[in-house]
């Protein structure tokens, strides 16, 4: 999976509440999640990003609840990744079972800066800084994980592998 966007940078410590308002959690439509992604960080968040643009954030991203809303959101507002220096473990896990790729690599997260341009090669474990001529590694996910992100979720998966009938 390749992926190449601008990025749009964050701190440490950004929760699920400041990825999408608990105001807002009475629908898991992507697209309505989406218009309301970060609403509260940056108002016109939504707004202002391209599909397939990148989140780029520091340590713990996604603490707070455990709530499927924030990845949704994040997904929904047409972010094609994030790559974070460290995430919290259920933020990982929900961010992965609804399809959306998310990568650790502190050197990446330390370095990358707001409006960057960057590719992704997951596969290969690759982030390539156009802007500042740097690459950066990052872990490759394990051969189930990437093929969940790659069906859209583990719903598709399971469909997909004949695990359960849709």
């Amino acid at each position: 999976m390749k992926m190449q966007g601008k990025v749009w940078k964050f701190g440490d410590n950004i929760n699920t509440d400041e990825i999408i308002a608990a105001r807002y959690l009475n629908t898991f439509d992507a697209k309505e999640l989406g218009s309301r992604c970060m609403e509260d960080v940056d108002r016109d968040f939504s707004k202002k990003i391209s599909a397939g643009d990148i989140i780029v954030a520091g340590k713990n991203f996604g603490c707070g609840s455990s709530r499927e809303h924030a990845p949704i959101a994040i997904k929904g507002c047409g972010i094609s990744c994030v790559i974070a220096e460290s995430y919290a473990r259920i933020f990982y896990r929900n961010a992965i079972n609804i399809g959306l790729p998310i990568l650790v690599s502190e050197e990446a997260a330390g370095s990358i800066r707001q409006n960057d341009i960057i590719e992704i090669d997951a596969a290969g474990g690759t982030i390539y800084n156009r802007t500042q001529n740097k690459t950066y590694t990052t872990d490759k996910f394990a051969d189930f994980m990437q093929e969940i992100v790659d069906c859209g979720g583990l719903l598709p998966w399971i469909t997909k592998r004949g695990l359960v009938k849709r």
